[in-house]
């Protein structure tokens, strides 16, 4: 079982979001990274400033994972666009 941690610029990020049931939606599916890696909608990126995305609609969660320890620092929520990669 793994530990989740969110930065302060993502929790920041995750209350500008209006839609009060997409913000719900996203708390929701980040508790699924309690079994990272065996959950669905995860990709782990390459050349970008993270190393795993989450999807959730229209958004992405972008996260940090650290194996030794099993904690997940959640870095960033963006919503997707052509910026947002």
């Amino acid at each position: 079982m793994n530990t989740i941690h969110w930065t302060d610029k993502a929790l920041r990020q995750a209350r500008k979001i209006k839609d009060k049931a997409v913000r719900a939606r996203l708390f929701d599916e980040t508790q699924s990274l309690r079994d990272f890696p065996n959950c669905a909608g995860i990709k782990r990126l390459t050349d970008h400033a993270h190393s795993y995305r989450l999807r959730v609609g229209d958004y992405r969660v972008f996260f940090e994972f650290d194996g030794g320890v099993k904690v997940i620092f959640i870095e960033e929520v963006k919503k997707r666009d052509e910026h947002t990669y």
